[in-house]
């Protein structure tokens, strides 16, 4: 057996791959050791700043627990995830743009009736969503649900707060004609976590950790194609330099402001407040399998 070389090795590694039965597990992972092998070589990576790379990838699995999840931040703010969604989530026209998760979805958001404020006593100016969710060319989808959540007007999301109440989240479903109404709290810029080994490393980089204010909202109806997508709030600063490159031009949107007096639904609001309009659009399976 010849003695493994940096001229060799990588060959040896690839054809203990080969007897994998999985094709595509056989394809990734053959094409992750060539990849990972070249950047060691590129790089000329000492054995000290492997060490130091094994010890931040360690301490990103330990900043993970149910509230939060460092290694979905890792893959955001490198672009991975943005990179994997331009990929598998090219969208006719017509239909809503998907952007990234992030690290702060939470399961079992309550279902909440429509119009609702889903963030009831939470810190932050009201805004009004409203709007449809549509198939591209218009047909009106009844049934369809809209998760959503967003930070305070403080810029902190339910998860990051001691208590673990969950606040400005909720699911709505939308009526007959495709219908959709609740109220919130606008959303703000905030920086993500900059407390665990991502946010270090932002700020080693010279980055600024900031995200546009946004809403996220998963919409999905039986038949289509669920989408997870944000709305930006125009003229955020950090609309041109988003920490995570989740920013698309179809997904930033006028926040209206309003003085007091009666909003859409017939509430009088004795304070300022703001009005989204937005029609979310879903491809049906049957059309996407076609396309």
């Amino acid at each position: 057996m010849p003695d493994k070389t940096e001229v060799n090795l990588t060959d040896a590694v690839v054809k203990k791959i080969e007897g994998a039965a999985d094709a595509r597990f056989r394809q990734v992972m053959t094409s992750l050791v060539r990849h990972l092998h070249a950047f060691v070589r590129e790089t000329r990576l000492t054995e000290a700043e492997w060490r130091a790379g094994i010890d931040f990838l360690t301490a990103t699995g330990h900043k993970c627990d149910h509230k939060r999840q460092e290694f979905i931040l890792l893959s955001d703010t490198l672009g991975v995830s943005m990179l994997v969604d331009a990929i598998n989530h090219q969208k006719p026209d017509g239909a809503t743009e998907s952007t990234v998760l992030g690290p702060f979805y939470v399961q079992g958001a309550p279902d909440m009736p429509l119009g609702a404020n889903i963030a009831e006593g939470v810190e932050g100016e009201p805004v009004y969503f409203s709007g449809k969710v549509v198939s591209p060319d218009g047909t009106p989808i009844g049934g369809a649900t809209l998760d959503i959540w967003s930070t305070d007007g403080a810029g902190q999301y339910d998860v990051q707060r001691p208590d673990g109440e969950l606040r400005a989240r909720g699911r709505i479903t939308t009526d007959a004609q495709g219908n959709y109404a609740f109220w919130t709290v606008k959303p703000v810029s905030y920086p993500i976590p900059v407390d665990g080994p991502v946010g270090k490393m932002m700020l080693t980089l010279g980055r600024h950790p900031y995200r546009p204010a946004h809403t996220h909202m998963i919409v999905a109806a039986p038949g289509h194609e669920t989408v997870t997508t944000h709305l930006f709030v125009k003229g955020d600063p950090y609309i041109e330099s988003d920490a995570v490159f989740a920013v698309k031009d179809s997904l930033v949107v006028d926040f209206v402001p309003h003085e007091p007096g009666v909003a859409p639904d017939g509430k009088k609001m004795d304070q300022a407040w703001w009005s989204v309009d937005y029609h979310f659009g879903l491809v049906s399976r049957t059309q996407n399998a076609a396309a």
